[in-house]
């Protein structure tokens, strides 16, 4: 086991330094919403050896889920989506802490969730003012969060990271701002989003396809990684 671990993290500590992997293992990140974007985060984050991660999630994976979720497989189908996220956390690298909040994050559950225990957040939740109240918790308690926007009905990956007042073309940014306006927080916030134009089609449910909500997860997960370790060494 101890070769193991060491293997596990040889390839991270020539990039990183040993400084880089001690700042992962001591580090804990939220991530709510285990859909296309925030099980992309876990993924990424695991693999860096962050040593905590939150896993927070209300929903089971469905068949719907195959085609972009990465916890999404025939034999996990049906079940909660935090129980897959910690089981496949385990088979990466079992010395990392996942704590399970099975539920839904708005704003009557949010006391529930220890923000302040976390160095960072990634949402990846799905409604506005789930996604308005985590932003304002988190800035109170002093810890860092990037919010996704918008993924869905989108075939590009031209996604960029950059403070909330920056952002156009996203109507889901646009609602978000605007409810943070009204709480007055203008900017400080990082989002991550795209300018391409949202596709039309048919139907209410948002259309996704394979490669577009994981390239925005990786995205979250390497800001919040680089910011860790960027502590330890300048990168």
């Amino acid at each position: 086991m101890d070769d193991l671990r060491e293997e596990f993290r040889s390839r991270t500590e020539a990039l990183v330094g040993a400084e880089g992997i001690a700042a992962l293992k001591e580090a804990a990140v939220l991530v709510c919403g285990l859909g296309g974007v925030g099980g992309y985060v876990v993924e990424a984050l695991a693999r860096a050896g962050v040593g905590r991660i939150g896993l927070l999630d209300g929903d089971v994976v469905a068949p719907s889920n195959l085609n972009r979720q990465i916890l999404a497989l025939t034999d996990t189908v049906g079940m909660k989506k935090t129980e897959a996220a910690a089981r496949r956390i385990a088979l990466i690298n079992p010395d990392c802490r996942t704590d399970v909040y099975d539920m839904f994050y708005l704003p009557d559950t949010a006391d529930s969730v220890p923000l302040a225990e976390y160095d960072w957040v990634a949402d990846a939740v799905d409604t506005v003012a789930a996604k308005a109240e985590l932003i304002c918790r988190a800035k109170a308690a002093n810890v860092g969060i990037v919010s996704s926007m918008g993924t869905g009905n989108k075939l590009n990956t031209s996604f960029e990271i950059c403070d909330m007042s920056e952002t156009s073309v996203c109507p889901l940014a646009r609602a978000v701002r605007k409810q943070l306006r009204d709480r007055g927080i203008e900017r400080g916030v990082d989002v991550l989003y795209s300018r391409e134009e949202p596709l039309t089609h048919g139907s209410r449910v948002p259309a996704s396809i394979s490669y577009v909500p994981a390239a925005a997860g990786l995205m979250i997960a390497g800001h919040i990684i680089k910011s860790i370790i960027g502590g330890a060494r300048k990168v």
